[in-house]
């Protein structure tokens, strides 16, 4: 069976479940582990990432597991890359030597490849919003200074005829599972898209960091002077747009941005991002 069609029938079944758990789980006790209970047996939990059957919600099964690449020390100090070698804790990249990012640090659970590819895409793409909170406790274990010291957490936003198209904001989700999760303030639309902008996918480094640039503000209503902002995403590949919302909190007078991401975009050959220098806001 495709994936797509794993995701279209795993789609169906949680619309159904969801249902079934409003109507099962008013109870309490024995009684509720009892609707619970019934409602696996009909509805079984599934992988978060291929849709196969796994004993605990919220899971991966075993094969997915050891497909996912999680992301560990060493590290970059300041946007997370992983070394090959240990460098030393406060060691950086080459691209952040060169150029200081405008956030103070990004942190991501794992490598956008194999298994964890799939995750990000059924959470994306095919309505896997039943995996916001596993996933929000995934970022919490990357992150946990970061979460801690937060003032606000916000996610990236969509721009508004995008999220007409795909329905819900992923960023989104994740930041408020995690603030939840968390007991952190979240404000959901802190940033606004101004314009929209074409898709990432397919363009080079250059073309990422000027695609976004400038397509990134606060909205008016929201007074972050002097505030430590989470920045949530789903996958940063160059570190564009985090960059972009980045530099739009901090004209907004945040004072401290970190951002934390499922996944992370490692190239073969081991090169973190390099932002440009032609590409800043002017």
């Amino acid at each position: 069976m495709s994936l797509g069609r794993r995701l279209t029938e795993g789609s169906r079944e949680r619309g159904i479940a969801a249902v079934a758990e409003r109507v099962a789980f008013p109870l309490a006790g024995s009684a509720g582990r009892l609707g619970r209970a019934v409602l696996d047996a009909l509805l079984p939990p599934r992988c978060l990432a291929c849709l196969a059957r796994v004993e605990v919600a919220g899971r991966l099964c075993p094969a997915c597991w050891r497909g996912v690449d999680f992301i560990a020390p060493p590290l970059c100090a300041v946007c997370g890359f992983p070394f090959a070698h240990d460098e030393g804790e406060a060691a950086l990249c080459g691209a952040c030597a060169a150029v200081a990012p405008p956030f103070a640090r990004a942190r991501s659970v794992f490598r956008y490849g194999g298994a964890g590819r799939a995750l990000v895409l059924a959470f994306k793409h095919g309505d896997r919003t039943d995996a916001a909170p596993a996933l929000a406790a995934w970022l919490a274990r990357a992150g946990p200074e970061m979460v801690a010291a937060a003032d606000a957490i916000a996610p990236v936003p969509l721009h508004r005829r995008r999220l007409f198209a795909r329905r819900y904001n992923q960023a989104a989700l994740l930041a408020g599972a995690l603030g939840r999760l968390a007991g952190r303030p979240v404000i959901a639309d802190l940033l606004a898209r101004t314009r929209p902008t074409p898709s990432q996918g397919g363009l080079s480094r250059r073309a990422r960091f000027l695609n976004v640039r400038g397509a990134f503000a606060v909205r008016p209503r929201h007074r972050i002077a002097g505030a430590r902002v989470l920045l949530i995403d789903d996958v940063m590949t160059t570190g564009a747009t985090a960059a972009a919302c980045a530099r739009a909190l901090t004209r907004a007078g945040a004072r401290r941005v970190d951002v934390l991401t499922l996944a992370r975009v490692v190239p073969e050959g081991g090169e973190s991002y390099m932002m440009p220098d032609d590409t800043h806001p002017r």
